[in-house]
Parts: structure tokens; C-alpha cells; sequence
């Protein structure tokens, strides 16, 4: 049986089976059928190697100033040395002196408030905003119309949060146009710049007309991926505008907006430090007080970097805590969230 077609040995078996579609052979994956860790390397070195550059980056300037949180273990002293590594190993250890002092700091539990505060009238007010203009821009029917709406909502996304609290001053402060206005109507004039009854939906007002238009780009790509069958077909079955935009055009935005709802809850704890730290000392710190200003504060103008470091340490684990609680109630409604299960 010389001419016998059955392969002498499992070697020769294996060097001869087929390549599967996607480059690999039978020997080269694991008995699950899953390919091995070392073939994956091997056939995506490239990807990885386009990708080495970014994640370098990630780590310098993410994850290694991480490591710099343990000066809220300590009674750090920047000025021990010039090198910062040297000022960090010759500082005192205080253990968690500086947390039993945040705890115990009315004007920490004040900016704790204040933030919260915050994060609800944005959460509120200003994050339906985006989704709204989407689907008004979505149901515009002429493109350049179209094209015009949103250069108009982009735009104030590229001013600097100087030029938009100057904007709001000249519209709402004690000067005005609109107190002006009342003024010459026999009525009182009205500062909203310096009130702070008003200063969070002042803070909300200004971060609807600078970021809503650039954050309705995110939603606009969830709606141009809808078929244009769906709503063809929810036409023929006589459903409205109306019906067709709950039917069809929401449960396609439903993972987008779940992704993002998640996203700002993680983000909850921070409000927006360079826009609340302009107008700061117009309302008071009574008002305007929110843990990022209040790290600032503390950090870098009393120069108490310990104290600083515990609060903002306090801030970070509160905010993954977040991330993670709502990631898990997004399962809970069938999306995938922030990452999968």
C-alpha cells in the first residue's frame, strides 16, 4: 500500500491541513478553537506596531501621573529638592491625616454640593439638548439648510470659555442689554452674572449654547446609519412622523444615548473648572465652590499639595464608582455600555 493516500504521522497531517480564512491553521489554535495569543501577535504585529505610539502616550501622560497620588499620603513639600521625585521621598508621611481632614471640612462638603447641583441641571437641561437639535437637523429635508444648521451650532464650540462668559455679560450682567432694556421701560435691571440663586442655570445655560451643537455630531452618525427602509416600511404601515421618530428613529439612538448617559455619570463630579473658575468670585465661593476649583484652590494657592491630592483622590474613586454603577445598570437594560459583560 505504497501508494497509500493516508499521511504517515500526525505531523505531516498538520503541515498539510488548509489555512482557515483568517490566515490560521488548525494546529495554531487552541483546542476551543479560539487562535492562540501568539499566533494573534504574530498576524497583527503591524496593527500593534501603528499603535505603540498612541499607547505610549496613554502611559507617560495617563496612567504614570497616577503614581503621584501619594503625596495625599504625605505633608508633600515641593521645595525639599527641585526634582519632584526627590521632594516626594523626603516629604513626612501623614498616613490619612489629610482624608480625616476633607471629611471634617464644611467647604468641602459645600463644593460637594455645589457640584452635584450642577451635574443635575446639566444632566437635566442640557444633555436631551443635543439629541433634540439632532433630530431636528435629521428631519430637515433640504442639505444646504441642513449643511448651514449645523455650521451655526458648531461654531461656538471653538470659543474659549473667556469669550463666552464675556458674551454673557455683555447680555446679562448688571450692564447688560437686556437690564438695560427694562431700564428704559421703567422696570428694575437684572443681573444674572452675580446672583447666586441663578448661577447654576447661568452655568448650564452657557455650556448649552457653546457644546450642544458640537455634541449632536455623535448622534447625527447614530441616525445616518438607520436604514432608510425602516422608515419606509413604518410609512406603508400608516405610521406618523410622529410614530416613526418613537419607533424607529429613538431605539437606534438608544445604545448612543445609553454609551453617553454612562459617560457623563462618570464625568458627574466634574462640572467644568476653567468656566466656574472665571466667574467665580462674581457669585462667592458659597456658590460657585466645586471640587475642581476646590482642589485648585487648596493645591495650588494655598499650596497645601497633600490636601489638595487627598480631595482629588476622592474625587477619582467616587467617579470610577460611578462609571462602573452605571455601566451595570446599562446591562440591566440590555446595552452594552461603556464595555461588555
Amino acid at each position: 500500500m505504497s501508494n497509500s493516500t493516508v499521511p504517515r504521522s500526525g505531523t505531516e497531517a498538520q503541515k498539510k491541513s488548509p489555512a482557515a480564512p483568517d490566515g490560521t491553521t488548525g494546529p495554531e489554535k487552541t483546542p476551543s478553537g479560539k487562535v492562540s495569543l501568539r499566533l494573534r501577535f504574530r498576524r497583527d504585529r503591524v496593527l500593534l506596531l501603528m499603535t505603540l505610539p498612541a499607547v505610549l502616550l496613554l502611559l507617560v501622560f495617563n496612567y504614570l501621573p497616577i503614581l503621584g497620588n501619594v503625596v495625599a499620603f504625605q505633608e508633600y513639600d515641593p521645595y525639599v529638592s527641585d526634582n519632584g521625585i526627590v521632594s516626594i521621598l523626603h516629604s513626612p508621611w501623614v498616613g490619612l491625616e489629610n482624608f480625616e481632614r476633607i471629611f471634617a471640612d464644611s467647604d468641602f462638603w459645600n463644593a460637594v454640593r455645589n457640584t452635584l447641583i450642577l451635574f443635575f441641571f446639566q444632566l437635566v437641561l442640557f444633555f436631551p439638548v443635543p439629541i433634540l437639535l439632532a433630530l431636528l437637523i435629521n428631519s430637515v429635508v433640504r442639505p444646504r439648510v441642513r449643511a448651514v444648521s449645523q455650521a451655526i451650532l458648531y461654531l461656538p464650540h471653538f470659543f474659549s470659555w473667556v469669550l463666552v462668559v464675556a458674551v454673557f455679560q455683555q447680555l446679562f450682567g448688571g450692564a447688560g442689554i437686556f437690564s438695560q432694556l427694562l431700564r428704559e421701560h421703567g422696570y428694575d435691571g437684572l443681573d444674572f452674572m452675580t446672583d447666586p440663586d441663578t448661577f447654576a442655570l447661568l452655568i448650564t445655560a452657557q455650556s448649552v449654547w457653546k457644546d450642544a451643537g458640537w455634541g449632536i455630531i455623535v448622534f447625527l452618525a447614530a441616525l445616518a446609519s438607520v436604514s432608510p427602509d425602516l422608515y419606509e416600511a413604518a410609512a406603508m404601515d400608516g405610521a406618523s412622523r410622529r410614530r416613526r421618530m418613537w419607533h424607529v428613529t429613538l431605539p437606534a439612538l438608544r445604545p448612543v444615548i445609553a454609551l453617553l448617559l454612562v459617560l457623563r455619570v462618570g464625568d458627574a463630579l466634574t462640572v467644568g473648572f476653567e468656566q466656574i473658575l472665571l466667574q467665580r468670585d462674581m457669585v462667592g465661593p458659597g456658590a460657585a465652590e466645586v471640587l475642581d476649583t476646590f482642589v485648585w484652590w487648596n493645591g495650588v494657592r494655598n499650596q497645601d499639595f497633600g490636601y489638595a491630592a487627598a480631595a482629588g483622590l476622592v474625587k477619582g474613586v467616587v467617579s470610577l464608582g460611578l462609571v462602573l454603577a452605571a455601566n451595570k445598570v446599562a446591562h440591566l437594560m440590555g446595552e452594552q455600555g461603556v464595555y461588555k459583560k
